[in-house]
Protein backbone atom coordinates (compact mmCIF):
# COMPACT_ATOMS: atom_id res chain seq x y z
CA UNK A 1 0.00 0.00 0.00
CA UNK A 2 1.49 3.32 -1.11
CA UNK A 3 -0.36 6.53 -0.18
CA UNK A 4 0.78 9.85 1.25
CA UNK A 5 -2.54 10.21 3.15
CA UNK A 6 -2.01 8.47 6.48
CA UNK A 7 -5.73 7.84 7.12
CA UNK A 8 -6.28 6.20 3.71
CA UNK A 9 -3.07 4.22 4.10
CA UNK A 10 -4.12 2.93 7.53
CA UNK A 11 -7.68 2.09 6.49
CA UNK A 12 -6.56 0.24 3.37
CA UNK A 13 -3.81 -1.55 5.27
CA UNK A 14 -6.31 -2.72 7.90
CA UNK A 15 -8.86 -3.85 5.31
CA UNK A 16 -6.37 -5.85 3.26
CA UNK A 17 -4.72 -7.31 6.35
CA UNK A 18 -8.14 -8.39 7.68
CA UNK A 19 -8.42 -10.57 4.57
CA UNK A 20 -5.34 -12.49 5.68
CA UNK A 21 -2.78 -10.90 3.35
CA UNK A 22 0.68 -9.77 4.37
CA UNK A 23 0.65 -5.99 3.90
CA UNK A 24 3.32 -3.31 3.98
CA UNK A 25 2.41 0.37 3.93
CA UNK A 26 4.52 3.21 2.55
CA UNK A 27 4.03 6.98 2.60
CA UNK A 28 5.67 7.48 -0.81
CA UNK A 29 6.67 5.69 -3.98
CA UNK A 30 10.31 6.37 -3.16
CA UNK A 31 9.91 4.74 0.27
CA UNK A 32 8.41 1.66 -1.39
CA UNK A 33 11.15 1.48 -4.05
CA UNK A 34 13.82 1.64 -1.34
CA UNK A 35 12.21 -1.00 0.83
CA UNK A 36 13.33 -4.61 1.24
CA UNK A 37 9.78 -5.67 0.29
CA UNK A 38 9.95 -4.67 -3.37
CA UNK A 39 10.98 -8.13 -4.57
CA UNK A 40 8.28 -9.99 -2.63
CA UNK A 41 5.41 -7.72 -3.65
CA UNK A 42 2.44 -9.42 -5.30
CA UNK A 43 0.19 -6.40 -5.86
CA UNK A 44 0.55 -2.64 -5.48
CA UNK A 45 -2.32 -0.51 -4.20
CA UNK A 46 -1.38 3.14 -4.65
CA UNK A 47 -2.70 6.64 -4.78
CA UNK A 48 -2.49 8.26 -8.21
CA UNK A 49 -1.43 11.71 -6.97
CA UNK A 50 1.45 11.92 -4.50
CA UNK A 51 4.31 14.39 -4.00
CA UNK A 52 7.47 13.71 -6.03
CA UNK A 53 6.64 10.37 -7.73
CA UNK A 54 2.98 9.70 -8.55
CA UNK A 55 1.41 6.26 -8.53
CA UNK A 56 1.36 6.32 -12.33
CA UNK A 57 5.07 7.19 -12.37
CA UNK A 58 5.71 4.33 -9.94
CA UNK A 59 3.92 1.93 -12.26
CA UNK A 60 5.91 3.21 -15.26
CA UNK A 61 9.18 2.93 -13.30
CA UNK A 62 8.50 -0.69 -12.36
CA UNK A 63 7.44 -1.57 -15.90
CA UNK A 64 10.66 -0.02 -17.24
CA UNK A 65 12.58 -2.32 -14.86
CA UNK A 66 10.68 -5.32 -16.23
CA UNK A 67 8.51 -5.74 -13.11
CA UNK A 68 4.97 -6.54 -14.16
CA UNK A 69 3.07 -6.24 -10.88
CA UNK A 70 -0.68 -5.86 -10.74
CA UNK A 71 -1.64 -2.31 -9.75
CA UNK A 72 -4.80 -0.97 -8.12
CA UNK A 73 -5.01 2.81 -8.17
CA UNK A 74 -7.04 5.02 -5.86
CA UNK A 75 -7.57 8.74 -6.33
CA UNK A 76 -9.54 11.72 -5.10
CA UNK A 77 -8.99 13.51 -8.39
CA UNK A 78 -10.95 13.40 -11.61
CA UNK A 79 -9.88 10.04 -12.95
CA UNK A 80 -10.68 9.91 -16.68
CA UNK A 81 -7.13 10.56 -17.93
CA UNK A 82 -5.51 8.69 -15.06
CA UNK A 83 -7.80 5.70 -15.62
CA UNK A 84 -6.95 5.50 -19.31
CA UNK A 85 -3.21 5.76 -18.68
CA UNK A 86 -3.26 3.27 -15.81
CA UNK A 87 -5.42 0.73 -17.62
CA UNK A 88 -3.29 0.97 -20.75
CA UNK A 89 -0.25 0.15 -18.61
CA UNK A 90 -2.02 -2.89 -17.15
CA UNK A 91 -3.76 -1.69 -13.98
CA UNK A 92 -6.54 -3.90 -12.69
CA UNK A 93 -8.65 -1.11 -11.19
CA UNK A 94 -8.80 2.64 -10.72
CA UNK A 95 -11.02 3.57 -7.78
CA UNK A 96 -12.32 7.03 -6.98
CA UNK A 97 -12.25 8.06 -3.30
CA UNK A 98 -14.34 7.40 -1.39
CA UNK A 99 -14.79 3.79 -2.47
CA UNK A 100 -16.50 0.85 -0.81
CA UNK A 101 -14.29 -1.70 0.89
CA UNK A 102 -16.06 -4.43 -1.06
CA UNK A 103 -15.02 -2.76 -4.32
CA UNK A 104 -11.37 -2.80 -3.28
CA UNK A 105 -11.67 -6.42 -2.16
CA UNK A 106 -13.10 -7.41 -5.56
CA UNK A 107 -10.29 -5.56 -7.36
CA UNK A 108 -7.66 -7.19 -5.16
CA UNK A 109 -9.13 -10.65 -5.74
CA UNK A 110 -9.13 -10.06 -9.51
CA UNK A 111 -5.59 -8.69 -9.49
CA UNK A 112 -4.19 -11.61 -7.50
CA UNK A 113 -6.11 -14.20 -9.53
CA UNK A 114 -4.99 -12.57 -12.76
CA UNK A 115 -1.38 -12.46 -11.61
CA UNK A 116 -1.38 -15.85 -9.91
CA UNK A 117 -0.08 -14.59 -6.56
CA UNK A 118 -1.33 -14.88 -3.00
CA UNK A 119 -0.04 -11.85 -1.08
CA UNK A 120 -0.57 -8.11 -1.34
CA UNK A 121 1.62 -5.13 -0.59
Amino acid sequence: MVDDDESIRAATYNLVRSLGYLVHAFASAEEFLGSPHLNDTSCVITDVQMPAMSGLDLQAHLLAEGRRLPFIFITALRIDGARARAMKAGAFCVLAKPFAGETLINCLDAALRGHGESQSE
